[in-house]
């Protein structure tokens, strides 16, 4: 029996069709122990996530690891779950609606929308299988990070590349791997924060905080901290702020090796001691809310920051799925998608009539 099935089921009369998937990191089912451990056990076990030898990293996982967090993470989902289920799954399909929405006003024939979930459901493999059903053959892979990391952005390749190896006949493949510097991009950022601070007022600082890696990562040549700093600087030159005026930090780091730096707890619990007591926070590497804008960021840092002395803290949301956010990813799909004609065209026609002439049955 042959291993390879087909991504598409190709038949010559069945119009190519272009398909746009989506990715995000994911999250458990439930704000559950066991549904978190079994998030986790995915998540953390990617060779792309921790980068330790397997046999050791699967005994520290597993001894360790697995034991103690999920109860705690399951307490910090408890804080921000929804009706709907997980934060960040809600945000990103309602983002994802909106993007295909946006689409069907543009053009007479727009691809083909999913989301998937690199860890947990919706699952790549089972996305890209209905894909598969609705015969698309030529694929723009979308991961919602903005800035490249091997942790993040490679991972998503990884998984698409495995999927695909199972495949017969593979799509065309389009891949999109970062967006940090994108001018439509820093656009939403900055006006999403604009309208903030002229609804709510503004702080005395603007601290851009951005997930967290381990400093080795940086060292072994990952691009993702050099694509943070650009992020901050250009969105600090279309807030028109000067340099003292905003701060980089890092966020969500694990274990006891050094991370990114300057971290952002320490930070917010430094700053009421250097006169700085009204602070605002936003998290510019986040396409959608989720447990670590919501919950880390929104309540635990926020606590953090009183308790040291601090009188108003005021946590920007992420993009999510606002108009502008929507308009950006648009536009930058439809960059990506150039010389993939999305219309049937005469000579599809005229192929699919030479092959029934010849017999083909599909």
């Amino acid at each position: 029996m042959s291993r390879y099935k087909n991504f598409a089921n190709f038949d010559h009369q069945t119009q190519a069709r272009t398909g746009v998937l989506l990715v995000n990191l994911g999250s458990p089912g439930a704000a559950t122990s066991v549904a978190v451990r079994k998030y986790l056990a995915e998540f953390l076990w990617d060779p792309r996530v921790v980068e330790i030898p397997r046999p050791l990293w699967w005994m520290l996982l597993h001894g360790i690891v697995l034991r103690l967090r999920p109860r705690r993470s399951a307490k910090a989902y408890q804080k921000i779950w929804t009706d709907q289920g997980s934060p960040l799954l809600v945000n990103s399909q309602r983002l994802c609606t909106a993007i295909q929405a946006e689409f069907e006003n543009r053009s007479d024939f727009p691809p083909l929308f999913r989301l998937a979930m690199r860890y947990g459901e919706p699952a790549l493999a089972d996305v890209m299988h209905d894909m598969q059903q609705a015969h698309v053959n030529r694929l723009l892979v979308v991961p919602l990070y903005p800035q490249y990391s091997a942790t993040t952005t490679a991972s998503v390749f990884d998984a698409i590349s495995h999927i695909l190896q199972s495949s017969r006949f593979i799509p065309e493949l389009r891949f999109i791997a970062q967006y940090h510097d994108y001018s439509p991009y820093i656009n939403a950022l900055a006006g999403k924060i604009e309208r903030f601070w002229q609804e709510q007022g503004r702080g005395q600082k603007l601290l851009m905080s951005f997930h967290g890696l381990p400093k080795r990562n940086l060292l072994l040549g990952d691009p993702y901290y050099c694509q943070c700093q650009k992020t901050a600087r250009l969105l600090a030159q279309a807030l028109d702020l000067g340099e003292t005026d905003f701060l980089v930090t890092f966020q969500s780091r694990f274990g006891r090796a050094e991370w990114l730096q300057p971290y952002t707890d320490k930070t917010l619990q430094s700053l009421p001691a250097q006169g700085v007591r009204r602070v605002d926070v936003v998290c510019p590497g986040f396409a959608a809310d989720c447990l670590e804008t919501l919950e880390e960021i929104a309540v635990e840092n926020r606590a953090m920051f009183l308790q040291a002395g601090g009188e108003q803290y005021q946590y920007i949301p992420a993009l999510n799925s606002q108009a502008t956010h929507v308009s950006a990813l648009c536009d930058l799909i439809q960059d990506h998608l150039q010389g993939w004609n999305q219309k049937p065209t005469e000579q599809q026609n005229q192929t699919a009539a030479r092959a029934r002439a010849l017999g083909a049955e599909r």
